[in-house]
């Protein structure tokens, strides 16, 4: 304590206990802040989807960021989701297709985009439609079919029954099979399936598997806008005649199909600087995406089942931020760092900088009013003549310690004033002397 109360008038030690406090301020925010990782995971999906395409491409593009990113594939959607709440399983983000996730089950993960449009395609043989003319435009007609709905973990199992329970089909009423995409086709191709649900999006290389496949046919949805408005999370989409495949002319005139939005989800607590990159690289990549999207349709924040991450929002709205729109991306998060670490400083120090004039003020007050407090005492014990000895030495310590007070020019007017004062009290004891 006699330390501090030595050195609390000192302006070195004050200024030293500042700037220390700044110190400790600054590397508190510091870690608060931290950087974006290098090292990030993504769960994609079966390794000839396209969402498996899709985190190549991402790879490649945040390798020339300085970030790598590890690809984990998947059985699908359901089990990307389990992935994302495991907090052992080191999936950061995964992609996830629309209309499947619960919500209330998956409380801490956010949207970052809506990525590109996944139809439900469903694939038939004519003949075993005789009764229909070969054709297949109702769920309801696959009632006592063989039907491939998906495999376990994949979006496409979860789709494929909401669509038919919603139809009035059971699992009852339908021959179902739990397959992969490539083993039900297989079965197709030997006679043992009528038709295969598939949730893909167009540019995937899966489907050239499927139309290169003699006799198969897609299903056009008749009943498209009905269920769209059962089902919000589901677009209806015109597939042009010719458009999975020019060649192979499929489909063989325009069709509606139902599709769900692929979304690139992940925990809550991204770092803001990561959203800016992987939107960034995602416009990039989505370009070379047009076969069902318009240009600039993707990525969306709209049809999203989690909430959308309020960076991405701003992103999706305004675009990248200054920094990042004219620095590479490491700087601006360093320079975006230390700006979000500097202006909580400004906004604490600012204020208490205008109160330090009326602080130095009140503590050159409190040291002249601990003299006045001396001189009082010392002029009330003046007519003693035993204390004599004791008041004159007592005063030439009161001298020359206020001899050592400096002051500013502003403050001189108060130092003069009491040099004065104790003038004055050694004229009385010289009077009495």
């Amino acid at each position: 304590m006699d330390f501090i109360r030595k050195n609390i008038y000192n302006p070195i030690a004050f200024g030293i206990a500042f700037l220390v406090l700044v110190a400790i301020l600054f590397a508190t925010l510091w870690v608060l802040v931290p950087p974006p990782p290098r090292s990030i995971q993504l769960a994609t999906g079966l390794p000839t989807g396209l969402y498996q395409q899709f985190g190549e491409r991402l790879q490649k593009e945040l390798t020339e960021e300085g970030i790598s990113l590890r690809l984990r594939t998947t059985g699908g959607t359901s089990d990307n989701l389990a992935l994302l709440n495991d907090p052992h399983s080191g999936v950061d983000f995964a992609m996830v297709q629309g209309g499947v996730a619960d919500l209330s089950k998956h409380p801490k993960l956010v949207s970052i985009a809506g990525v590109f449009y996944e139809p439900v395609w469903v694939w038939y043989r004519e003949a075993s439609f005789p009764n229909e003319s070969g054709r297949l435009g109702l769920l309801s007609q696959l009632k006592g079919k063989r039907v491939s709905i998906g495999n376990e973990g994949s979006g496409t199992l979860s789709l494929a029954s909401q669509l038919l329970e919603a139809s009035g089909l059971s699992m009852k009423d339908i021959h179902t099979e739990k397959l992969k995409p490539l083993e039900a086709l297989e079965k197709f191709k030997k006679g043992e399936l009528d038709a295969i649900f598939l949730v893909s999006a167009a540019e995937a290389p899966l489907l050239k598997s499927f139309y290169e496949t003699p006799g198969i046919r897609l299903m056009s949805f008749e009943q498209a806008e009905a269920y769209v408005h059962l089902f919000p999370f589901l677009s209806k989409v015109t597939v042009p005649r010719g458009m999975v495949s020019i060649a192979y002319d499929l489909p063989r005139q325009d069709i509606q199909v139902l599709a769900a939005t692929a979304t690139l989800v992940g925990k809550e607590g991204i770092s803001p600087a990561l959203v800016t990159l992987l939107l960034g690289d995602t416009y990039d990549i989505l370009k070379s995406y047009a076969y069902l999207q318009k240009p600039g349709e993707f990525p969306s924040g709209t049809g999203l089942d989690f909430p959308l991450h309020v960076d991405a929002e701003i992103y999706l709205k305004d675009g990248p931020s200054l920094l990042h729109r004219h620095l590479p991306f490491w700087t601006a998060v360093w320079i975006g760092r230390f700006a979000k670490i500097v202006i909580p400083l400004l906004v604490i120090f600012i204020p208490l900088f205008t109160y330090i004039p009326a602080a130095k003020n009140l503590l050159l007050r409190l040291k002249l009013s601990r003299v006045y407090e001396e001189l009082k005492l010392i002029e009330k014990n003046a007519a003693n003549p035993d204390l004599k000895e004791k008041n004159f030495k007592e005063l030439e310590d009161i001298e020359r310690r206020v001899g050592n007070i400096k002051v500013s020019m502003l403050d001189a007017k108060e130092l003069y004033d009491l040099k004065g004062h104790v003038g004055e009290v050694r004229g009385r004891l010289n009077l009495h002397s």
